[in-house]
């Protein structure tokens, strides 16, 4: 009878039932104890019966509870988005991945039908908006614009102690995009060539500076391999943002830069900063009249960086699916295609979920060679 009860307490949302049930069970089987064998075996029967009525309402209130959960989890999947989507990028505004990540979150919106926030969370390299994602709740409300930066370098320079782990703290949706960087100087530097830059810099150890949007940050990684690469000395000096270090380029604080086109197309079209070069292979159709590293005789400098974008571990595969065809949908979009050629970056949406792991992995080891080749993890 108390089974049927509870039962149907539980299937209207009441508790007590079970409480009551079970608080009945420890006292009677705690007489029984007090009492002692000499009370009777019917005493101890009915106190094991009781307690075992209990038993059995707690495995029917775990029963519906799982299935009450499974049906909230189904639910929330196949609504998903009701609501507005946190679209986190883990640097400050101005740089490649805030600008680039705007329009797609833009074209995301069109496509889900809800807004989708752009939250800017700079610091440490990117480590600390990254880390923000991999806390947050795995219900596809919280979407990272992930970067190289704090997935496949910060792991391997140590510079930073990680609270997240590049692989299973995520989900990874699908690939955006990777591009070369480019070396700008301020427009009145004495050298207008990666020889001239490299002769100066040889004749000048230490005195000429570099930018980057912080430490661990692809535009780091780029400055230090140059620097190994042609056995010059630069100094580093980190920013919080790109559009800081951009600021400080065009007043003469620093003396150069690596950046990518996106960010840099602005200044180098108004005679702001000068290109000395590229960290590509090849020659890139918006710039070629700026060599590569590779043209240059440095091969070891070649430097490409990536972006994609992820989700926190645990997130339903529903909603994964839902938002890799929507980015794959916006990232097919004509007006999207053309700003990644016009700033130098290469497609890679072709990567969805089952190619990223893969594509992270590969790159993350190249990453580690190229640190540790140019010995950068130590300085």
């Amino acid at each position: 009878m108390e089974f049927g009860v509870f039962v149907l307490a539980q299937q209207r949302g009441y508790h007590q039932c079970s409480r009551q049930v079970i608080n009945n069970a420890v006292e009677q089987t705690v007489t029984a104890e007090a009492v002692g064998s000499g009370a009777g075996s019917g005493l101890s029967g009915r106190s094991g019966s009781t307690v075992m009525r209990a038993l059995l309402c707690l495995v029917a209130a775990t029963t519906l509870a799982l299935q009450a959960g499974a049906a909230a989890a189904q639910t929330a999947a196949e609504s998903w988005p009701n609501r507005a989507i946190t679209w986190v990028v883990p640097f400050g505004a101005g740089g490649v991945t805030d600008l680039v990540s705007r329009k797609i979150a833009e074209l995301l919106r069109t496509r889900l039908g809800q807004p989708v926030v752009v939250e800017n969370r700079p610091g440490a390299g990117g480590t600390i908006g990254t880390e923000f994602v991999a806390r947050a709740q795995p219900d596809g409300y919280t979407v990272l614009y992930a970067s190289g930066g704090p997935m496949t370098i910060q792991p391997n320079l140590g510079l930073t102690k990680l609270n997240y782990d590049p692989l299973r703290s995520y989900v990874h949706v699908r690939g955006v995009s990777s591009a070369n960087q480019i070396l700008v100087a301020t427009a009145a530097a004495p050298y207008s060539t990666l020889a001239e830059f490299v002769a100066y810099a040889k004749a000048n150890p230490g005195k000429v500076n570099f930018g980057s949007p912080g430490p661990g940050t692809a535009q780091h990684l780029a400055g230090e391999m140059f620097q190994a690469a042609a056995g010059i000395k630069l100094t580093h000096v980190p920013y919080k943002s790109g559009s800081s270090q951009m600021t400080d380029m065009m007043s003469g604080i620093l003396d150069v830069s690596f950046d990518y086109l996106a960010v840099l197309r602005p200044l180098i079209d108004t005679g702001k900063v000068k290109v000395l070069g590229t960290t590509g292979t090849a020659r890139l159709a918006a710039l070629p009249d700026a060599p590569t590293v590779l043209e240059a005789g440095y091969p070891d400098a070649v430097s490409v960086g990536s972006t994609w974008v992820s989700v926190p571990a645990g997130t339903d595969p529903r909603i994964v699916g839902r938002l890799s065809e929507a980015l794959a949908a916006a990232l097919a979009d004509p007006a999207i295609v053309a700003d990644l050629t016009a700033n130098g970056q290469v497609s890679i949406a072709d990567k969805g979920p089952a190619e990223m792991v893969p594509f992270i992995v590969e790159e993350t080891a190249r990453t580690k060679r190229v640190i540790e080749t140019a010995g950068i993890a130590a300085r």
